[in-house]
C-alpha cells in the first residue's frame, strides 16, 4: 500500500505581537512548525533557520531506518547556524526556536520534537496529543506536583525548558516513528493555537471540516477570536491511500512556507471577527487618519452659474463635510473602545533591569504607548535562567493582574533554582494607579 499527504499551512501574527516569529513548512514528505523566541529579530531568525535546515529533506530518498538520523542531522546544522549568527550579531544572542517535524519515509512517519509546539493525531474520530511539552509546567505534571487540569491555567505554562538555540549544547530532542494510516489527520501547531483554543474545540474542528485548507484557516480564526495573544501557526495534513485517490482529490506536490520564513512574513493579521479583531482594526484606521483627511476641496463658484446650482453645490459640500466628521467620530469612538480594552490586559515584562507588571499591550499607536508599568518587583532580569529571561523579554501575556503576580512569584522560584538569591516580591507598591483585575 502506497500513501501520500494532502496538507495545508497557515500562520498569523495575531492581535498583540508586532511581528510573526513562527515559521512552518508543508510538503509532500515533510511537515514542520517552529516557534521562535529571543526578541523582535531573534525569534524570526531562529525559526527561519530551522525551516531552511529541514526543508531539503522533503524528498523520496529516505527510508524508515535513516529518516530519524536525517532529522537529527538537520537539527544539528540548524543549531550550528544559529550559534554562528549569534556570534556574528550579538543582538541575536539567546535566540532559539521550538521544532516539531514529521518526515514521511514510505509508509512510516518519523517525528522529531523540541519545545512546546505540538503534534496531534486524529484517528477514527479520537484526537491524541502525540508530543510532550518541554515546559516547566509539564515537568510539574510529570513529577506529580500538579494535575493536567491545573497545568492549563498555571502562570508558568509558557516557560519552555528545551529548545533549539545557541545556549543549549545538548538539545536532546524527542524522536519517534509511527505508522501512517490512510484516514489519519495530523495537526502540528504553535502554542498560539493550543494555548488559546481548547482541545475539545480543536478536535471538533479537525473532525467536522474535511478540507485541509478550510480546516487550517478555521483553526487560526478560532485562536484570533480567543484574543490572538500570540503568533498562531498550524499545519493540517491528511494521510491518503494512493490507490483510492480520484481526480481533484489527490495529494499536493508543491511545498508551502508560511510565517517568518516566507516572503509574506510581514502580512498583517487575517482576523475576521470578534471584539478584539474589530477593536484592533478600528485602532489601525484611527492611527492612519489625519486631521482633515478625506475633506473635499471647496471649488470656486462659477460666476455664470445660476443661484440654484450654487445652492446645490453648497449642500453637497456641507453633506461631504458632515459625513467626513461623522466618519472621524466613529473612528475616534472605536479607537477609544480599543484603548479601554487594552487597559483590561496585563503582561509581565522588563522595566530597566528588573521584572515588572504592565497594564495594556506591548504596542504603540504612533507616539502613544498602549501599556504602563503598574508594579515593579525586586526580581533582577539577569538573575533568571536564560530561557526564562528570553520569555520575559518577549513579554508574557496574562489573564489578569492576579495572574501576573502569580507569574512573578514563579519567576522568583526560577531565579532561586538558578542559584540567584533575589528578594521575594513584597506587597505590591504600584508605580501608577492600578486598575482592578
Amino acid at each position: 500500500m502506497s500513501i501520500a499527504l494532502r496538507y495545508a499551512a497557515r500562520s498569523d501574527v495575531g492581535l498583540v505581537r508586532s511581528n510573526n516569529q513562527d515559521s512552518a513548512y508543508a510538503g509532500p514528505h515533510l511537515l514542520v512548525v517552529a516557534d521562535g523566541m529571543g526578541g523582535h529579530a531573534g525569534g524570526d531568525v531562529a525559526s527561519s533557520v530551522a525551516i531552511a535546515a529541514l526543508a531539503p529533506l522533503d524528498g523520496e530518498s529516505h527510508g524508515p531506518d535513516d529518516a530519524l538520523d536525517e532529522l537529527e542531522r538537520a537539527l544539528e546544522e540548524a543549531r550550528e547556524e544559529i550559534i554562528t549568527r549569534s556570534e556574528t550579531n550579538p543582538e541575536l544572542a539567546g535566540m532559539g526556536t521550538t521544532v516539531t517535524a514529521i518526515l514521511r519515509a514510505g509508509n512510516k512517519l518519523a517525528m522529531v520534537h523540541l519545545g512546546d509546539s505540538r503534534g496531534y493525531l486524529l484517528r477514527e474520530g479520537v484526537l491524541t496529543q502525540v508530543t510532550t511539552d518541554h515546559t516547566f509546567v509539564q515537568h510539574l505534571v510529570n513529577t506529580g506536583k500538579i494535575t493536567p487540569e491545573e497545568a492549563e491555567h498555571h502562570p508558568q505554562r509558557s516557560v519552555v525548558m528545551r529548545v533549539l538555540g545557541d545556549f543549549d549544547a545538548d538539545i536532546a530532542p524527542d524522536l519517534s516513528v509511527r505508522e501512517a494510516r490512510p484516514g489519519d489527520r495530523w495537526l502540528l501547531c504553535s502554542d498560539g493555537l493550543s494555548g488559546f483554543v481548547s482541545g475539545d474545540t480543536i478536535a471538533q474542528t479537525l473532525h467536522e471540516i474535511a478540507d485541509v485548507d478550510t480546516c487550517a484557516e478555521r483553526l487560526v480564526q478560532l485562536a484570533l477570536r480567543a484574543g490572538g495573544g500570540d503568533n498562531v501557526t498550524v499545519v493540517v495534513a491528511d494521510v491518503l491511500e494512493l490507490d483510492q485517490v480520484r481526480d481533484g482529490a489527490g495529494p499536493r506536490t508543491n511545498a508551502v512556507v508560511v510565517g517568518s520564513a516566507a516572503i509574506s512574513r510581514n502580512r498583517p493579521t487575517s482576523a475576521q471577527d470578534g471584539p478584539a479583531a474589530r477593536a484592533a482594526e478600528l485602532s489601525r484606521q484611527a492611527a492612519a487618519s489625519t486631521p482633515g483627511a478625506g475633506v473635499p476641496e471647496v471649488e470656486a463658484d462659477d460666476e455664470d452659474e445660476d443661484a440654484d446650482e450654487r445652492r446645490a453645490r453648497r449642500r453637497r459640500r456641507t453633506r461631504g463635510v458632515l459625513l467626513t466628521l461623522l466618519a472621524v467620530l466613529v473612528l475616534a469612538a472605536g479607537a477609544f473602545g480599543f484603548y479601554r480594552w487594552t487597559q483590561t490586559q496585563y503582561f509581565v515584562g522588563v522595566d530597566g533591569e528588573v521584572v515588572a507588571i504592565y497594564r495594556g499591550i506591548p504596542q504603540s499607536v504612533g507616539p502613544i504607548a498602549l501599556s504602563e508599568v503598574v508594579e515593579t518587583t525586586d526580581v533582577a532580569v539577569d538573575d533568571l535562567p536564560e530561557f526564562v529571561r528570553n520569555r520575559v523579554e518577549q513579554t508574557i501575556h496574562t489573564a489578569s493582574l492576579a495572574d501576573a503576580r502569580d507569574r512573578v512569584d514563579a519567576l522568583v522560584e526560577d531565579a532561586a533554582e538558578a542559584g540567584a538569591t533575589p528578594t521575594p516580591r513584597p506587597t505590591p507598591t504600584p508605580t501608577t494607579t492600578t486598575a482592578a483585575p
